[in-house]
């Protein structure tokens, strides 16, 4: 006898063998296998302890998820209080809620048996895939559903779901089709404390359930997938208009709508009413922390598991902060043009979110309140510099580097002279007060918020390792390719006020983020802790370029020599720093301060985007921000700022300390200091402590800084060295930059007149009104008031040292 075969002889004669055997008795194998398998699942089926049907009726009883403030004892929201459910036959329901309900959570429903086998299979190989096979994807019918909700537990168990499955067929044996899909409509929840499909209608649209038209509909059935996420009034409108057209799309598909019911779905404009507050304390911070505890715990165990949750809120802050931004925005909303504001309030040594106040007021229907503005994406106008600055010291340069504020055309698409253009393709901005200082430290450019050097300190740093940076502190909504450009330093990227003001922490704590956190501890319903804080911090910023950045922000002198006294920014406290922002299109206004127990941002605006009055955040939200401040030092008080070491000892190169002569020291002397130059002839941006650079022209920024640089010195051209001297530029004209096509009457006619030669006097005139200028920069005014509307000559005459007039004449018009 051979008792051993090799492993393929082996094979071999296995598969004769099956070979061998008659079909029809593998067929009747495979039946019986089966068959003991399913026999052996019903007998194990059979031994669950299952509800008595019978018990559908007596529902079963959530316990509430409690949201409170910091002390843990002010209740912020309740998630079951005043639970709104009005129940309504299905006939007074409209066909389309019920068909835009089955369209998107139960295609099948009129056909299957309780439970949808191909939806189950499809289902578990879907969690299969993700490593997840009790959670994840559940194919669960509406009939699964309102079992679910009504008999069952939350465990993640193949049991329950097999008791499920049961349930469900047995209840398609007591009720009708159309009743079972009246129960779930008049259960689910829509969000907060709005439950059932009448009381979802009345809520969101004012109307009722039988009233509710194919796109309403679509919105409604959109919404119990995640009620909170999907939330009208929430962060992710996006996402809801998404599935919102996805629901459409499935009722188109399953002939619920014609084609031309679904393109106007698709196309109209849907109004929410305002949300409801009641119950709800400081309801955008709640929603925030919500949306956290539905993503993490799941939207049905936030409904009914009965958690305690302690947030970071300081609701007595809060209190007062809501009730002065109110104020302040219905005192001034006519004044600005600005009808909404926000504010954040974190601590830098923990990232606690201690205030948010996400719009005026959360209920108010006339601006979408509910909508959080601290959680959406702003451009940031100039707040957005200091990202900039820092990365530059941390490349080398320092706060006492040479930046020349002069007119500059930064767009190689246009010539280094044409300076006046502004529009694509060509990029020259100017300063907010449309004058130019010439040479500039970074440290007073920073502070005195300088657009032409802070767009030449972030061409230095580097635009994605600005960006770069600004992520290691918590900005996330930055592309490090589609956003690094130049503007971006004049805030033309969006960010959230939340993650800015908490990443002007990482400047108060010395470089140290932490990320911003809602949550102290949450409890489950007995009393066990499931989460609590932990202080996470990383160093991002080395302390030093921290500090210098604080030492900047905090310099009352160079606020005031900038803002003037007695404004807002102007604060006796030494130990409070402040940056303001203002968008081009003063869409956005914005101002942020801290000191080190705290970080203090708010935003003025509109939520539809359109401007304020034309005048910078100093004026329009700073004013509301230092009310605000004198409350929250009171609970916050200022501890001293530590001051940096600013040790410039090793440095060899002159416009890195503080001269704009350039040149780099030989002992105590200054050798190779031919001439006035832009920065990029004396450092590599990548390199700037290191050799001076030996072909500066590779640079295609240079010429262009060069060319502002040359201007400015009054035509030291010629004393360039010949090699270097490789680009022309007009020398018998002049520049006129800064000037509109249009004006309305009232506006200021503001513009500035350069030259490569020297300039006596700049002298202008229009219809009468004149001005002029014998101080460079030759910065000139005229005003419009008495001008109609109608099209002028504006005439401009420069008189040159050497006693030439030359003139050039525009048009402008003048609008009412």
């Amino acid at each position: 006898m051979i008792l051993l075969k090799s492993s393929k002889k082996l094979k071999e004669l296995m598969f004769k063998k099956l070979r061998n055997i008659p079909k029809r008795s593998v067929f009747l194998g495979i039946v019986a296998a089966g068959m003991l398998v399913v026999s052996g699942g019903l007998l194990w089926a059979a031994t669950l302890s299952i509800p008595d049907i019978a018990a559908f009726e007596t529902r079963k009883v959530a316990e509430s998820t409690k949201i409170y403030d910091r002390t843990g004892e002010i209740l912020l929201y309740d998630v079951h209080e005043n639970i709104r459910r009005t129940v309504v036959e299905g006939d007074d329901m409209s066909e389309h809620i019920r068909n835009a309900t089955i369209a998107i959570e139960d295609e099948e429903f009129y056909s299957h048996p309780g439970i949808d086998f191909s939806a189950i299979v499809r289902a578990v190989l879907t969690n299969i895939k993700n490593g997840d096979i009790l959670g994840g994807q559940g194919g669960s019918t509406i009939t699964q559903q309102v079992i679910k909700n009504s008999l069952l537990t939350n465990e993640k168990k193949i049991s329950r779901k097999v008791k499920e499955w049961i349930l469900a067929i047995k209840l398609e044996g007591v009720y009708e089709k159309d009743e079972i899909l009246t129960l779930y409509l008049n259960e689910i929840p829509y969000g907060g404390n709005i439950y059932g499909i009448e009381e979802a209608a009345q809520a969101f649209f004012g109307k009722t359930a039988a009233d509710l038209e194919i796109a309403e509909s679509a919105y409604l059935a959109a919404l119990p997938q995640a009620p909170t996420f999907f939330s009208p009034y929430g962060s992710n409108v996006e996402a809801l208009e998404e599935r919102k057209n996805t629901v459409l799309l499935r009722m188109y598909q399953n002939g619920f709508i014609d084609e031309d019911e679904y393109n106007e779905a698709l196309e109209e404009d849907v109004r929410f009413a305002g949300a409801d507050e009641r119950g709800l304390k400081a309801g955008h911070f709640v929603m925030y922390i919500r949306e956290y505890l539905e993503e993490t715990y799941g939207e049905e165990a936030v409904r009914e598991a009965g958690l305690k949750v302690i947030t970071t809120l300081d609701y007595e802050l809060q209190q007062k902060i809501e009730d002065m931004v109110y104020d302040y925005i219905m005192e001034n909303q006519s004044q600005f043009d600005m009808e909404n504001a926000s504010v954040v309030v974190t601590d830098p040594n923990t990232g606690q979110i201690i205030v948010m106040v996400g719009s005026r007021k959360y209920s108010d229907e006339e601006i979408d309140g509910a909508v959080n503005v601290a959680t959406r994406p702003r451009q940031p106008g100039s707040t957005f510099k200091p990202f900039a600055y820092v990365t530059a010291f941390k490349k080398g340069f320092t706060p006492d580097t040479i930046i020349f504020d002069v007119r500059t055309q930064f767009s190689t698409n246009c010539e280094p002279f044409e300076t006046a253009k502004r529009e694509d393709p060509c990029f020259s901005p100017e300063n907010y007060d449309f004058a130019y200082s010439g040479p500039v430290t970074m440290r007073t450019a920073l502070a005195a918020s300088k657009n032409i050097p802070a767009v030449k300190t972030l061409y230095l740093a580097g635009q994605r390792d600005s960006i770069r940076t600004a992520a290691s502190m918590g900005i996330t909504t930055l592309d490090p390719i589609a956003d690094a450009n130049l503007s971006l330093v004049l805030g033309s990227g969006e960010v959230k006020l939340l993650e800015m003001t908490n990443a002007y922490g990482v400047f108060a704590n010395g470089g140290i983020y932490h990320e911003p956190v809602g949550i102290l501890e949450i409890l489950d319903k007995d009393g066990e802790t499931l989460e609590e804080f932990e202080e996470n911090g990383e160093r991002v910023l080395p302390k030093e370029n921290a500090l210098q950045i604080t030492e900047i922000l905090a310099d009352r002198g160079l606020r005031v020599g900038t803002f003037g006294a007695g404004t807002a920014l102007d604060i006796p406290d030494p130990n409070i720093a402040v940056k303001t922002g203002t968008t081009n299109n003063y869409v956005d206004v914005w101002t942020i301060g801290y000191n080190t127990n705290m970080s203090l941002g708010i935003w003025g605006g509109n939520n539809d985007a359109s401007p304020v009055v034309r005048r910078v955040s100093t004026y329009v939200i700073a004013p509301l921000w230092r009310k605000i401040l004198d409350e929250v030092v009171e609970r916050y008080p200022s501890e001293r700022f530590e001051r940096p070491g600013n040790d410039y000892s090793s440095i060899n190169k002159p416009i890195l300390t503080g001269s704009y002569q350039g040149g780099i020291f030989s002992g105590n002397t200054v050798i190779n200091n031919q001439s006035i130059h832009s920065i990029l002839h004396w450092v590599d941006t990548e390199n700037p402590r290191g050799p001076v650079p030996s072909n500066p022209n590779s640079d295609s920024q240079y010429a262009y800084w060069e060319y502002a640089v040359r201007v400015w010195a009054g035509g030291q051209k010629s004393s360039l060295p010949p090699e270097e001297d490789n680009t022309t530029y007009p020398l018998d004209d002049f520049i006129v930059s800064g000037l509109e096509e249009e004006y309305q009457r009232g506006d200021r006619i503001l513009f500035e007149v350069a030259a490569v030669f020297d300039i006596d006097e700049v002298e202008a005139s229009i219809e009468g009104e004149r001005d002029s200028d014998s101080r460079e920069p030759y910065n000139v005014k005229l005003s419009t008031d008495s001008l109609d509307e109608g099209v002028y000559t504006l005439k401009v005459t420069v008189l040159t040292e050497d006693g030439e007039r030359l003139e050039q004449t525009f048009e402008v018009e003048i609008t009412d």
